[in-house]
């Protein structure tokens, strides 16, 4: 987002009950928001208003295609910055491209709005028609090649876009999940201001919209006197390789390079310190080795695999054990409300809060009253409430609202619903946080990175959003040989990403399986609820497959979350598909490209 619009911003959900065409790509509603309640339930009471046509673009098919009554397009994964680049094909030889609205708006669609320092021909126009560096026109037959969807479909669905009257795009974090992920994400922004659909009732951005918070403060954040940071994702090589760990390599900020390694990890509520980690064997041998990070410290309720790992193991409340003051989360859309939580036992045993943990530590280096300004937690909570009590005085007192649950809700308004309102209503009068303060398509930004960055053979940082082939995709042909299937992963109804894999009853109601075609089961002798080994050089799982039409063919598909546990041979019996996912980061945001993996299945 901050090279295409500034900031991150989505139309609400609530807006598709005024659109008559909604787009989706690896957008999974059903399944990532199964609760039933926030998004998942505005999506479905705004379809049943406006009984809009629903197209879902994805490798897999769906709960939601099925419950939001969805056209289904397969696409191959990692492919969807090559399918936008066939409809823009087809939008532009076909001129259904108002180009004077676009360049009112955009940067880079076309030469007419280039900064000066690009190349002539650089702009996203010249790099679909082939008149830009590849060559390449990007045709519907040409992206038919690439995406496995019929070049025929990709003009209809063109056209279909540009003629609705409210148009709603919009995709889901899967596509961004992969090698090539930043250039997904930008080139399916890019469809709004190229169709006209943005800034308007019924339609989106492109980007997954995030919620309107109810507004409860957090607690007051210090200056910490160290600058530098790294890129999420790269800790394990901050921890590896430090001496590799630099600004033009590897997306360090604040300083030129890392002056030495990870030696101490603080790791509360969270089972990415190996579970959910990219290329756990490898992750595995990082945490063993105490000469490379020397202490371990976990905060957590559960021995998941992470927790395992630790020197120090400190057990925490859980929510029935802690009061707090909490605000909607981002997947409750645009009903945003505020809860108190309120201790329904007392902490059992040695069970702790993360804040008074802190606060102990604190004590030690003599800085309890710097972090706590005299507070407990509760006091804490109740501070913050009063703070929201003086902008809505119609709030009842503490006392009575902690007792309350759900104190308010609010739903936002219409003027909070769409994105770029006020910028389509006026670019000049409210313009973007971009350099340009527009949309930038061709972003100079990132044109400079490009040349300033040195990275990894094959990987691309382009300014107009290219398809950038990966390693790990249909079109090695090369890797293919050996492991012919790519693999992605998605969330189960079985578990929250980590949480609850350790219930067994719900292992009984939905049991992690890979998903496989019947043209690929049938070439491997393989039928439903045989066990089999999906296997790379990163390391093999053993998982129960499901043989279904549901997937496409070349394609197969894992739950996320299920519990590393290696047997004596070295294969995870526990299920996990971060056994096989790969480390090789996204080339811009050094980001997670879990989705992006080459196996073999075999039977077990």
């Amino acid at each position: 987002p901050p090279y295409t619009h500034g900031v991150y911003v989505g139309s609400h959900f609530t807006e598709v009950a005024n659109s008559d065409l909604v787009v989706l790509f690896g957008l999974n509603l059903s399944e990532t928001r199964m609760s039933g309640g926030g998004q998942v339930e505005e999506l479905r009471r705004a379809l049943d208003k406006s009984k809009a046509r629903v197209i879902i673009i994805d490798p897999r098919y769906t709960d939601s295609v099925i419950t939001e009554h969805a056209e289904w397009l397969p696409i191959r994964p990692t492919t969807d910055a090559a399918l936008v680049a066939g409809i823009a094909h087809t939008l532009i030889t076909e001129n259904l491209i108002n180009e004077e609205q676009v360049n009112k708006y955009c940067v880079g669609y076309d030469r007419s709005t280039l900064p000066e320092s690009a190349a002539p021909n650089a702009s996203y126009k010249d790099y679909v028609l082939g008149t830009g560096e590849d060559g390449v026109e990007k045709t519907p037959e040409w992206a038919a090649s690439i995406t496995g969807l019929p070049a025929t479909r990709i003009r209809q669905l063109a056209r279909e876009m540009v003629a609705a009257k409210a148009c709603y795009i919009c995709q889901g974090w899967g596509p961004q999940r992969h090698a090539n992920g930043e250039q997904t994400v930008r080139a399916i922004q890019t469809l709004p201001v190229l169709t006209g659909h943005f800034g308007l009732p019924g339609t989106n951005n492109g980007n997954w919209p995030y919620g309107t918070p109810y507004g409860v403060p957090s607690l007051p954040v210090g200056e910490n006197p160290i600058t530098t940071s790294i890129p999420c994702y790269l800790w394990t090589d901050a921890i590896q390789n430090p001496e590799k760990m630099t600004a033009n390599t590897m997306g360090v900020k604040g300083a030129e390079k890392l002056k030495t390694g990870i030696k101490l990890i603080v790791n509360q509520a969270g089972n990415a310190l190996l579970n959910q980690h990219g290329a756990t064997n490898r992750t595995r041998k990082i945490l063993a080795d105490d000469t490379l990070c020397e202490t371990i410290i976990v905060i957590e309720n559960h021995m998941t695999p992470s927790a395992k790992y630790a020197d120090i193991l400190l057990p925490e409340t859980s929510y029935l054990e802690a009061e707090d003051l909490v605000d909607s989360s981002y997947s409750a859309g645009s009903h945003n409300y505020m809860i108190a939580l309120q201790r329904t036992i007392e902490p059992m045993w040695e069970v702790r809060s993360t804040y008074d943990i802190c606060a102990d530590i604190a004590g030690h280096l003599g800085l309890r009253e710097q972090f706590t300004e005299g507070k407990t937690q509760a006091q804490w909570a109740e501070l913050h409430y009063q703070q929201i009590r003086e902008k809505r005085p119609y709030l009842p007192e503490w006392q009575v609202a902690k007792e309350m649950g759900v104190i308010d809700q609010r739903i936002a308004t219409e003027k909070e619903s769409i994105a770029f309102a006020d910028f389509r209503a006026d670019p000049q009068a409210n313009p973007l946080k971009t350099p340009s303060g527009k949309i930038e398509v061709y972003s100079q930004a990132l044109a400079d990175l490009a040349q300033k960055w040195i990275l990894p053979e094959g990987d691309r940082i382009p300014a107009v959003p290219e398809f950038c082939v990966v390693k790990e995709s249909h079109l090695n042909k090369e890797l293919t040989a050996k492991y012919p299937l790519q693999l992605s992963g998605f969330h189960t109804k079985g578990h929250t990403h980590s949480t609850y894999t350790n219930v067994l009853m719900l292992h009984e109601a939905v049991p992690d399986e890979v998903w496989i075609n019947p043209i690929d089961a049938s070439a491997r002798q393989l039928s439903s609820g045989d066990l089999v080994h999906v296997f790379n050089d990163r390391g093999v799982v053993e998982i129960p497959c499901k043989v279904t039409q549901r997937i496409l063919p070349g394609v197969v598909a894992m739950p996320q979350g299920a519990w590393t546990r290696l047997d004596s041979n070295g294969v995870d019996v526990g299920g996990c598909i971060n056994t096989l996912t790969t480390h090789l980061t996204s080339p811009l945001a050094k980001g997670n490209p879990q989705h992006t993996n080459l196996v073999e299945i075999k039977r077990a």
